[in-house]
């Protein structure tokens, strides 16, 4: 239990920011599946600039570490370079 204003106050910010990077986290994670899910290039194409600049923009706001987007990256363009 917080004993003072500043600790309640950091409560509330931190629960608010918990879930708004929760949220930001999951889309980016539910476009990284519908990626995943195509089978052809020319529409994985179109798909792959955005889910590349989406994690760029997570890891620019702190919400996942640097090392896990460009992971993240890797691993969709080595996807994408499979597909025919």
């Amino acid at each position: 239990m917080a004993n003072h204003k500043s600790s309640e106050k950091r409560i509330r910010q931190t629960e608010t920011k918990r879930t708004h990077n929760r949220y930001y986290a999951i889309t980016m994670r539910n476009a990284l599946k519908e990626f995943r899910s195509l089978k052809e290039k020319t529409a994985a194409s179109e798909k792959l600039s955005k889910l590349v600049s989406m994690i760029d923009k997570l890891e620019t706001k702190e919400i996942i570490h640097k090392n896990k987007a460009a992971n993240l990256k890797s691993g969709a363009v080595k996807f994408y370079n499979t597909l025919k």
